[in-house]
């Protein structure tokens, strides 16, 4: 029997609101729900362990983030409204060894002038924005193919 040695490790955060997918402002977050997305991404990348968090509270995150931020490969954060306003969700990155991607669904570029500062992007080693549900697909096209190279 062969044994896969190393199975890459993916952990998706998210934050405020977004359990409400499929639900809330369909216009700009479409009419899928993250539990049937998050099915699809297992099917696609069954190579890939993938887990997956979804928290209205910043403690919750912030120990999500701790809980993971040392034994996994790389974590997917959309930190929802927090993103521009949680010190502790950006110093909880800071401190943790495993990599961060921060995604989004929508283009904040294109929304409200306070969504344009990140707080956790400058501790995150990139950020995906506007692309739908597709900004979770790049990240976790990120992870594997660096795994892969």
């Amino acid at each position: 029997m062969v044994h896969n040695l190393f199975i890459m490790k993916l952990q998706i955060i998210n934050g405020p609101n977004l359990n409400l997918l499929g639900y809330r402002e369909p216009k700009i977050y479409g009419n899928e729900t993250f539990d049937d997305v998050f099915s699809g991404f297992r099917k696609e990348y069954s190579q890939v362990e993938l887990f997956f968090f979804q928290s209205n509270s910043e403690h919750e995150i912030i120990e999500k983030l701790h809980e993971t931020g040392f034994h996994f490969d790389g974590i997917i954060l959309n930190a929802g409204a927090y993103t521009h306003t949680s010190v502790g969700i950006a110093d909880a990155i800071s401190s943790i060894q495993t990599p961060v991607i921060e995604v989004h669904i929508s283009n904040l570029l294109k929304r409200e002038g306070f969504r344009h500062i990140s707080l956790i992007g400058p501790y995150c080693i990139g950020s995906i924005m506007g692309f739908g549900m597709d900004s979770y697909r790049l990240a976790i096209e990120h992870f594997a193919n660096k795994e892969r190279s």
